[in-house]
């Protein structure tokens, strides 16, 4: 039977494993982490580690290689086919590790009332 060009490798984001394998065994059954990740969340790596890359297993290994250039959480599950709830976990885990940097969203603010002030201040100080 013949290939199709979307079955080749080179297209493919991950490594092609079994559909016998589901999201939840990716992430040993958590479905929540510890640090608060929406859609728009953006991660990064800040000191990319070839050592630490060669222990990860595959999926959190293409996470962390991503990651190299800041982008979002919905960014890395569009970019490697992942569900949501699972690039939320495994990210989840490479900031545990300290391995990936989770740069603050607005929603961390919305109680810091210094911010909000400056907001405030910069807004008034603006042209009419």
């Amino acid at each position: 039977m013949p290939v199709s060009p979307v079955d080749t490798p080179a297209n493919s984001p991950l490594p092609r494993r079994s559909r016998r394998i589901r999201a939840y065994a990716l992430t040993g059954g958590r479905t929540s982490t510890r640090h608060q990740l929406l859609v728009e969340t953006l991660v990064s790596v800040p000191q990319y580690d070839p050592a630490l890359a060669d222990t990860l297993m595959p999926e959190s290994r293409s996470l962390y290689e991503r990651a190299r250039v800041r982008c979002s959480i919905a960014e890395l599950s569009v970019g490697l086919g992942l569900p949501l709830g699972v690039v939320r976990v495994l990210i989840g885990d490479l900031a545990s590790q300290g391995a990936v940097f989770v740069h603050p969203t607005a929603h961390a603010y919305h109680h810091d009332t210094n911010v909000l002030e400056r907001i405030l201040d910069g807004l008034k100080r603006l042209p009419a």
